[in-house]
């Protein structure tokens, strides 16, 4: 449904050229929940601002349903952008008008009449749960009930794509969890597809379908969430993915000589990585009942990621060298990523 075909951004800025975005293709598919990650200044921004225009790129083409928008006129690209949602960070909500004249405004000019303008913003205020706020300001909510408007407004001129700029960045996790469960309601009830700007992986790994990883304004990495997860290539995605398992503070545990890491003669303390595959498998209770060794959760996690069971466990392994080697290969044996880092 959207592809980006070589885009780059370049700014001046001082007398020199910043890029933001380099070279940049992607393909985002109709109805999925597309993901772009990145840290500060990876340009991501800039990336999803490029897709309806509100930057114009410097080179490359930005197709959508086969037309490269960058070719249309003025007049063209508003009808276009019509059926393209955004929200952002901070909500931009209009503070003087209530709930219900915000999202009215885009309304305006669609040719509605009254009623079915009232119809339409009555039954968005109620897919975003939001229905007994229609005469409050902006000032009387919360950050997520602000959000939460902006989605409205965003939906109200029946969009085909809605565009995520850090759209949870600025709420708590219990209110960001809640925007997600609605963002997912919406492609889901509505079909639209989703792209979702953000620094957050724990935000890709609970909603998005597919992920691409920016670094220095290219992608780096791309693919299924699940593949990007479990078999990340580029150290910047096995950073991201350390922020949002804490499995590295093992290594803390490691070098400080913390008591949890201590081994017996012949032992091992190994990361084991689950996914959809195995992570059923009692692996755990096996070997020590196969082998004779003792296997000791140190700390880790398992869960669920696009439906699918996913995480990594820190295990000690304790007992005879070659019962401590065979429980290490049965691990593998049984599709387990095995990884000895200690002993």
């Amino acid at each position: 449904m959207i592809e980006l075909k070589n885009v780059t951004k370049t700014f001046g800025a001082k007398g020199r050229d910043v890029h933001a975005v380099r070279d940049v293709s992607l393909q985002v598919q109709d109805g999925e929940i597309f993901g772009i990650i990145g840290f500060s200044g990876a340009g991501k921004s800039t990336l999803v601002r490029c897709i309806n225009l509100l930057e114009r790129p410097t080179s490359g083409s930005v197709l959508i349903d086969g037309t490269d928008i960058t070719k249309l006129s003025e007049r063209e690209l508003r009808e276009v952008r019509k059926k393209i949602g955004m929200i952002f960070q901070h909500f931009n909500l209009m503070r003087s008008r209530t709930v219900y004249g915000n999202i009215d405004f885009p309304l305006k000019k669609s040719g509605l009449s009254r009623e079915e303008r009232d119809r339409k913003i009555r039954s968005l205020l109620e897919l975003v749960g939001l229905s007994d706020k229609t005469d409050a300001y902006p000032s009387q909510l919360s950050g997520g009930q602000k959000q939460r408007v902006a989605i409205a407004r965003a939906l109200a001129n029946d969009p085909r794509v809605l565009l995520c700029d850090e759209a949870t960045s600025a709420l708590d996790p219990q209110t960001t969890q809640s925007i997600l469960k609605l963002l997912n309601e919406v492609n889901r009830k509505l079909g639209i597809t989703i792209i979702i700007i953000t620094h957050q992986m724990d935000v890709v790994k609970d909603i998005c379908d597919r992920v691409a990883v920016m670094e220095e304004g290219r992608v780096v990495e791309e693919g299924s969430t699940i593949d990007v997860f479990d078999h990340p290539r580029e150290p910047v995605t096995k950073d991201f993915i350390a922020t949002a398992t804490n499995i590295n503070k093992i290594y803390d545990l490691i070098e400080s000589g913390n008591p949890l890491t201590e081994l017996k003669p012949g032992g091992k303390m190994l990361i084991l990585s689950y996914s959809n595959t195995n992570t059923k498998e009692a692996v755990i209770s096996q070997v020590s009942r196969k082998f004779n060794v003792d296997a000791s959760i140190i700390f880790g996690n398992v869960e669920v990621l696009k439906d699918l069971p996913f995480g990594k466990l820190v295990v000690s392994v304790n007992g005879a060298p070659e019962d401590v080697e065979a429980a290490v290969a049965y691990f593998q044996s049984v599709g387990v990523d095995t990884e000895v880092i200690k002993g």
